[in-house]
């Protein structure tokens, strides 16, 4: 079986990508899923999380506490870097045996997409990786819409990411996803083949 991942920085338009992939009858992945579930109540995630960062992390229900672990990593790097080391291995073990169980089920041909797959240092794993970019303004545009960000703090949020130009070595095909869908399909139509045409 051939996995590919999807990777791209925030608004860049990796879930338009997996979106299209998955009504075509592809398999997708999503790390951000993923994420979330391993930190739902009785998983060890939220268990690691409340040892290292105190019961506070906790609502009453028994369920995380988001806001309060983004505010306290927003002003604390070293509390961002130990979240990182908690969430990632476990991550990485769920996709891990999602392949696992698409290649028992006999599939050739599934994709991942995590955003922080280079930075994590795991794209080397994947049989092809695709990167999907935008232009600074689009990215901008999308933050607004989709979360109404205000454009300081959108510009920061990107700024503090891998650039496309340090992800680009990393990277099999590049995807470009400007504001033009019938291109979009096209690009991804073209990478597509390029996949399923190569031998392993």
């Amino acid at each position: 079986m051939r996995v590919v991942g999807i990777t791209g920085g925030i608004a860049s338009g990796k879930s338009s990508v997996a979106r299209f992939l998955m009504d075509r009858g592809y398999h997708v992945i999503d790390a951000d899923q993923v994420a979330r579930w391993v930190v739902e109540p009785g998983q060890p995630g939220l268990l690691e999380i409340a040892e290292t960062f105190g019961a506070s992390m906790i609502n009453v229900d028994g369920t995380l506490r988001r806001s309060a672990l983004r505010a306290l990593i927003a002003k604390d790097p070293q509390a961002q870097q130990r979240l990182n080391q908690i969430m990632h291995p476990l991550i990485r073990q769920e996709i891990e045996r999602q392949v696992a169980d698409f290649e028992a089920q006999g599939e050739q041909l599934v994709f991942v997409e995590a955003a922080l797959m280079i930075e994590a240092g795991t794209s080397h794993k994947y049989d092809h990786v695709i990167l999907v970019t935008a232009p600074l303004d689009e990215r901008l545009r999308r933050l607004a819409d989709r979360d109404s960000m205000p454009r300081d703090q959108a510009e920061m949020l990107i700024s503090r990411q891998w650039t496309d130009e340090q992800k680009i070595p990393f990277a099999d095909s590049i995807i470009e996803n400007g504001s033009n869908l019938d291109e979009l399909h096209m690009a991804i139509d073209y990478v597509l083949n390029t996949i399923t045409s190569t031998p392993k």
